[in-house]
């Protein structure tokens, strides 16, 4: 079943006046969390909402398929604002509510390979916790592609297990058998968690905002002593970097223990089409789980925005928007060949 909005969203939306509502958004990668983003921007008519987009990777492509901006916060075409973490979750937010404006509801979307604990801790072990209400923890999953041994991977893991709403997405792309043994397995690994089915990322938003799902009780108990250690420390040095320092060390290390790493390639030259598909078909990496990034051709005077998904991937196009024209591409796996996927991408530019 695909729902999506088509009510006035005033019609719907009445948010409490205590502490800004928060709802952190986490998948796995290429599960369509930008996309269920985007859905969310773009229908949520007399909502401000910010969006937080942190991104595992040295190129911010996300910020950019959302809106083409330069700064780290910026104002969006519907009136809400988008902001990448750069230095700190913590500053982050305080940067959001320090707004003149009213911002209505904050929207995070993490990494694909974040394990949300921290994330989620973050709200509820330092000051914050005072200024925002954690609403549900909403996580996407791609209906085609996930199993219960998804790339061996904890993050990935940890993704369901503190999801408040699981998001089925892609079921135009998975068979009603698999989608109903996905239905079962989250049920037993999350028994609570609200599932629902989308295919483009597309659900009413009443069905995923401001709900209340967030089980706060349960963290408590599931917290390590590592994470409380750092955000109680953090606590009362919510400006300065020692959180950020905390927060990257943890997630260093289920990174280590999950073996992912990203790649990313820029060149101010224009890949000839041919060669980037051949690289598409028949070079990459098995290992490469995830790839995005705008991509310049030179056979066409249009920006290309290429997605890959596993063994899926696609390009849509629209207009550059400065003269300035380049490719940004961000690969994300498990131990790629750094060098050797550079080297394939050189030989794919134009001379």
């Amino acid at each position: 079943m695909t729902v999506t909005s088509t009510k006035p969203q005033n019609e719907i939306f009445d948010l409490p006046k205590r502490g800004m509502p928060v709802t952190i958004i986490t998948g796995f990668l290429g599960s369509g969390k930008t996309t269920l983003l985007n859905h969310i921007l773009q229908n949520c008519q007399n909502l401000k909402v910010a969006v937080l987009v942190n991104e595992f990777g040295d190129i911010n492509i996300d910020s950019q398929l959302l809106v083409s901006v330069d700064e780290d916060m910026m104002e969006l075409s519907n009136g809400c604002i988008c902001c990448t973490i750069n230095d700190g979750l913590v500053n982050a937010v305080y940067n959001v509510l320090e707004k003149s404006d009213r911002i209505d509801y904050l929207v995070i979307e993490t990494t694909g390979v974040a394990d949300p604990l921290p994330i989620i801790m973050t709200f509820l072990a330092t000051d914050l916790r005072d200024l925002t209400r954690l609403d549900s923890v909403l996580t996407v999953v791609d209906s085609e592609t996930f199993t219960p041994e998804h790339f061996e991977s904890e993050a990935a893991i940890n993704q369901v297990a503190y999801g408040d709403i699981i998001l089925l997405n892609k079921t135009d792309l998975a068979p009603e058998e698999k989608v109903k043994e996905l239905e079962d397995y989250i049920g037993s690994v999350k028994n609570e968690a609200r599932i629902l089915r989308s295919q483009y990322g597309k659900i009413q938003l009443p069905l995923i905002l401001d709900v209340g799902l967030a089980q706060l009780d349960s963290y408590s108990t599931t917290k390590t002593t590592d994470t409380h250690h750092h955000h109680e420390h953090d606590h009362h040095h919510e400006h300065d970097h020692h959180h950020e320092h905390d927060h990257h060390h943890h997630h260093s290390d289920h990174l280590a223990n999950d073996g992912f790493m990203s790649v990313s390639f820029q060149s101010d030259r224009p890949f000839i089409v041919e060669k980037f598909q051949n690289f598409l078909t028949d070079k990459i990496s098995k290992n490469v789980f995830r790839a995005k990034g705008i991509v310049w051709f030179k056979e066409s005077n249009l920006r290309y925005i290429f997605q890959l998904s596993g063994k899926r991937y696609d390009m849509n196009t629209d207009e550059w928007p400065t003269k300035k024209r380049s490719t940004q591409l961000v690969f994300i796996g498990r131990n790629l060949p750094a060098d050797e996927i550079r080297d394939l991408l050189y030989k794919c530019l134009a001379n």
